[in-house]
């Protein structure tokens, strides 16, 4: 009997986590990640193959997006092997492949996610119409054969989950786009064990924005607050590369000291769910190019349960988080996208 992908990753983690996160510090993410792709392929058949490996040059590499996608005509919504098709042994396989593409607090965060589809299909069952919500509907797909000395990328996806890499030589040098989503943003009622009361998978990716944006002067807030409104949605989702217009808001050269520490944690707290190298490399590319140049922009209410977002954007990088939607039961403003884009490039292809 198959086991459930959450539980199947949780099981691992309680088993390896400790001893396998050290050999990922130790090693480096990319040459973990590709001795944990090797693993899971060689778990695969010929015809699951066909399905899991795709060229590097592939169109489908370049496709992405953190929505569900229902399936058509009997064909799979998303490029990949699906988890559901897979026995037990490769979903192990698949599990430790996600575990070394993302450090300890990423990968918490991912399986999490993936964990709130059961909680979705409880509070969406009576509605018609519904996407399908499961834990199982999650995709990998690897691109190339994975090798020490070759160039291979790796995307594992699914609703409200994208995350996109390259390797090269074993080292990382592409890790975006990064989506991370979470419905509901504060679970308000415990419906599955699994999500208890209060869980709040991206509670620092939004506690920490709101009291950046609470430490402000009122002046400040003058240069910060563009928008009564949300965006909409974060933007380019779905397409290749991120938006490429300039900063806006407050730059960091005008902050204080302690605006400029909780812009700093606000920053690392999505550089933390990568690989302890990738987040270490991301951050210090922000410093490199000057980190007095990163903004920090907020567009609509000042307070939780009303639609807001933000963006942080510096020579380097662009955060972007919007929770402007209700929740599946219905509480307002309780639905969190948020991503981590490279405004030199995604998908290691530089913009032009």
């Amino acid at each position: 009997m198959k086991r459930p992908f959450l539980l199947a990753s949780l099981l691992l983690f309680a088993l390896v986590a400790t001893s396998a996160w050290s050999y990922y510090r130790r090693a480096g993410a990319g040459e973990g990640m590709t001795a944990q792709a090797e693993k899971f392929l060689a778990t695969l058949t010929a015809d699951q193959k066909k399905i899991a490996v795709l060229p590097f040059d592939s169109d489908a590499r370049l496709g992405w997006h953190f929505i569900p996608f229902p399936d058509t005509d009997g064909k799979p919504g998303r490029k990949g092997l699906q988890v559901r098709n897979m026995d037990e042994n490769q979903r192990k396989a698949a599990t430790a492949l996600l575990q070394s593409a993302l450090s300890e607090v990423g990968y918490t965060k991912a399986t999490k996610i993936m964990a709130m589809e059961a909680l979705l299909k409880e509070l969406e069952k009576s509605k018609t119409g519904t996407p399908l919500r499961d834990t199982d509907r999650y995709y990998f797909t690897v691109f190339n054969a994975p090798s020490p000395g070759g160039k291979w990328g790796l995307s594992v996806e699914g609703h409200h989950l994208s995350l996109n890499f390259v390797i090269d030589k074993g080292h990382v040098t592409s890790s975006t786009p990064t989506a991370f989503a979470a419905n509901p943003a504060t679970v308000m009622k415990e419906i599955i064990p699994a999500i208890p009361k209060g869980t709040r998978i991206l509670k620092g990716e939004e506690q920490l924005a709101f009291d950046l944006l609470a430490s402000l002067t009122p002046e400040q807030k003058k240069v910060v607050i563009v928008a009564d409104k949300p965006m909409e949605e974060v933007r380019n989702a779905g397409k290749p590369q991120p938006a490429t217009d300039g900063p806006e808001g407050i730059a960091a050269a005008t902050l204080t000291s302690e605006q400029t520490k909780t812009l700093r944690s606000l920053i690392s707290e999505y550089a933390a769910s990568m690989p302890a190298d990738v987040a270490e490399e991301r951050l210090a590319a922000i410093d490199k190019s000057g980190f007095e140049k990163v903004h920090f922009v907020w567009m609509g209410a000042e307070k939780p349960g009303i639609g807001h977002s933000y963006r942080v954007q510096g020579p380097t990088f662009q955060i972007e988080f919007v929770n402007r939607q209700p929740d599946a039961a219905g509480n307002e403003a309780n639905h969190i996208h948020c991503l981590w884009r490279d405004v030199r490039g995604d998908f290691g292809i530089p913009i032009k």
